[in-house]
């Protein structure tokens, strides 16, 4: 049958609605058909797929397992999340952390530690919102932050924080990361904490955290770590001996506490017995535990064997309570003799770890080339150029003596008063300016051995800080060196070199040479006259002990003394050779005059115990360190003075010590100097042409200091000058008048300008 011509457009017309192409007659097309035209055949196969999903559906349901819990509570082994959730679970997902979790399928039940579900942290929160009012959201505070993983680690460091919640120098918290869900409470109560222990407390263990795996505990520590940051920004981590704590937590700390750039201290075992100081030290000396550098300098004369080998295994033998060692070096002379050889081809520095821990020597030995004796100028430059810190205000440099012996207790010491004078937030009195290092001896004698020293009496009342006078022994400060056993700063080391460097500079350019007279006595090296010198000349101190002469940090031995090499008996160019081993006269090319009648031998002073025992039983106050301000301060001869005359003493020897050797001959110029950042160019003129010569009443002067004759002639209105002999007649100090005219006022108000003008570069 032929289809009609219209049933379909044609091509050009398919793109047409259809009422183009209605039929003009016919039976039109109802919109909607009725239901029951519909084919039998489709509803019964719509009828059949509702019927398979109904029956799928009422399956499914029936073998639903009742025993899974939560989503987030099925033991699945699948990696936990990143980050644990701090705060509670939703009400659906809430589950006790008492009860077990399940096993994951394939995992026996043998297995204690399977837990590795996401990690929630639901008692975080609270404790760390209550503690606002200790300023954790500046970067700088005083939040201190001990962690513990276990039961035992928290017992020993539990006594350590309430002594340091007692003290109240820091906030102290403590947080609890491990596995044991003992509550805080009941810990509280088995290690007797009491009321007065002002603790803040935080809970940071996850959830399940008994049946967690190291995997997960490990994330969980670190997340924790990472939101306590977020809140009280701790400055520093205190933890227990590593070998006591896990070791997921040991990683974990680590590995956090590098990434937010906080110093971690792992106390190590009976902490609680020999490092109780600790608690007496502020947030910001704790900061600096890890970040505190020393090395040790020790200068061997010719056959000094037997001293050598004592100072080195006193130095073996203390106890650095899991700090860093120090690096030593050791100055050998030209000629070793084979005891020294044999003992240091065994030495082995640091001792080796028994864990097998990688070990990286910390020696160094440096051996003097020429043989020929060294001159004073020389012999200083030598040893001082023996030591450069790497950066100023964490590497230091303690000097010893092979006379030295140690005590086992030394490093505590050390450290104790490193950590608060150099880094605490509270020392006042400043002390980066005006402090240039610690002295570990206490002296038996003045600089040039003319009487016996006399600490300040335990009668003269100090000011404790807090309105009352003190009667109690304290250190003190002197305008002094040391070459026995001191620390000296970084930063006051380099301002030495720059001093050193241009005194040599500035010798070598007067003509004739200008000499002062010799304030140290010549047992002592010859580097200790520049550092008086640079002392004087900056008010600078350093800080004695004042300990029971029953206990002694160090202990000075006599029967193997030997003089400073400098100093050993040498012909002068030019003069016949000495026959009767007499001193000669002093070299008129050297910068400090000697009077042969004026050299005394070594004096037997009585050698004092080591300190064993803990280091508080010797400290006064109770170990609390006075602040610098509060403190004695005695000038290099011995007279006791106010910090005030002591920066005008200062103010007058820096002017005098400007035009004598420094060559600032012109005033208007000497007004322009300034203080640069480690260097002392301000006390020299070098940059001039030539420096002036001294003129004919400069030479007569000279003449008389270097015959040893008493200057009579003064000049009108001239200062009187603080560089006396100390005690030579009467025995004991003299005090010298500090002048009280308008313009030394004038003239220290100008040096305190300097000096923090100095402090602020």
């Amino acid at each position: 049958m032929p289809i009609p011509a219209r049933i379909f457009a044609d091509d050009e017309e398919l793109g047409k609605k259809d009422d183009d192409h209605r039929p003009s007659n016919g039976v039109s097309i109802p919109a909607l058909w009725p239901l029951s035209q519909t084919p039998l055949r489709i509803r019964r196969r719509r009828l059949a797929a509702v019927f398979a999903v109904l029956i799928f559906l009422y399956f499914f349901v029936k073998h639903i397992p009742t025993d899974l819990g939560p989503a987030n509570k099925r033991g699945n082994m699948g990696v936990p999340t990143a980050g644990g959730r701090l705060g509670r679970p939703s009400a659906a997902e809430q589950g006790s952390s008492t009860n077990q979790p399940p096993h994951a399928p394939g995992l026996g039940s043998a297995d204690k530690h399977y837990y590795n579900g996401p990690i929630y942290l639901n008692q975080l929160a609270a404790s760390l919102h209550g503690v606002a009012k200790t300023g954790g959201h500046r970067e700088n505070n005083r939040n201190v932050l001990f962690a513990v993983s276990n039961l035992k680690s928290a017992s020993e460091l539990l006594p350590i924080a309430c002594e340091m919640a007692v003290w109240k120098r820091t906030y102290v918290h403590f947080t609890l990361m491990g596995r044991e869900d003992l509550p805080v409470e009941v810990l509280k109560e088995v290690n007797r904490v009491s009321e007065d222990c002002n603790i803040h407390w935080h809970d940071a263990r996850p959830d399940y955290s008994a049946w967690s795996t190291d995997f997960r505990m490990e994330i969980s520590v670190g997340s924790s770590l990472g939101y306590i940051h977020n809140f009280l920004h701790p400055q520093v981590i205190i933890t227990d001996d590593p070998g006591k704590e896990n070791q997921f937590f040991v990683r974990a700390i680590r590995a956090k506490a590098k990434e937010i750039g906080r110093a971690v201290i792992e106390l190590p075992a009976e902490a609680g017995e020999n490092l109780m100081w600790i608690t007496r030290l502020d947030s910001g000396s704790l900061q600096a535990w890890n970040n505190a550098y020393v090395d040790i300098l020790i200068h061997a004369p010719v056959d000094s064997s037997g001293s050598l080998i004592r100072l080195v295994q006193s130095i073996e033998n203390a106890d650095y309570f899991g700090s860093r060692p120090p690096h030593l070096t050791i100055e050998l002379p030209p000629e070793i003799d084979p005891p020294t050889q044999r003992f240091l081809d065994h030495l082995v520095w640091p001792p080796i770890d028994p864990s097998g821990a990688p070990h990286t020597s910390q020696v160094t030995l440096r051996r003097r080339i020429p043989r020929q004796s060294l001159s004073v100028q020389e012999a200083a430059s030598h040893f001082i150029e023996s030591f450069y810190p790497a950066r100023p205000a964490e590497s230091h440099v303690l000097v010893l003596s092979p006379q030295v012996e140690l005590s086992p207790i030394y490093y505590h010491y050390l450290k104790y008063n490193l950590l608060e004078y150099r880094y605490s937030s509270y020392s006042r009195g400043d002390p980066s300016s005006g402090l240039m290092g610690l002295s570990l001896e206490l002296p038996t004698e003045y600089l040039n051995d003319s009487a016996p020293f006399e600490t300040p009496s335990a009668d003269v009342p100090l000011d404790s800080g807090d309105g009352h006078k003190s009667t109690e022994t304290t250190p003190f400060l002197w305008q002094a060196p040391n070459s026995n056993a001191a620390l000296y700063f970084g930063d006051k080391w380099m301002e030495l070199h720059s001093f050193i460097s241009n005194r040599v500079a500035a010798q070598n350019l007067h003509s004739p040479p200008y000499q002062r007279s010799k304030q140290i006595s010549q047992r002592h090296p010859s580097w200790m006259e520049y550092v008086l010198e640079l002392m004087r000349t900056r008010a600078y101190t350093l800080l004695y002990p004042n300990i029971p002469a029953s206990d002694s940090i160090v202990t000075v031995h006599n029967e193997l003394y030997q003089p400073p090499e400098e100093y050993l008996t040498r012909d002068l160019p030019g003069t016949a050779p000495s026959t009767d081993g007499a001193k000669p006269l002093s070299d008129p090319q050297e910068p400090f005059t000697i009077d042969p009648t004026d050299i005394t031998q070594r004096s037997t002073s009585p050698e004092r115990p080591l300190l064993s025992t803990s280091l508080l039983s010797i400290l006064p106050s109770d170990g609390d360190l006075p602040d610098l301000d509060t403190l004695p301060v005695l000038s290099y001869s011995g007279q006791l003075l106010s910090l005030a005359d002591a920066y005008k003493l200062s103010n007058t020897f820096a002017t005098e010590f400007r035009r004598e050797i420094g060559g600032c001959k012109n005033k208007a110029k000497e007004q322009k100097l300034l203080l640069k950042k480690w260097s002392t160019d301000d006390l020299f003129c070098l940059n001039d042409d030539q420096l002036p010569a001294l003129d004919m009443e400069e030479k007569k002067e000279e003449s008389r200091r270097v015959n040893g004759m008493k200057t009579t002639k003064k000049a009108p209105g001239a200062k009187k000058d603080a560089d006396l002999d100390v005690g030579r007649e009467s025995g004991a100090p003299v005090v010298t008048n500090v002048d009280k005219s308008e313009e030394a006022a004038v003239e220290f108000a100008a040096h305190l300008a300097r000096q923090g003008q100095q402090r602020e570069v």
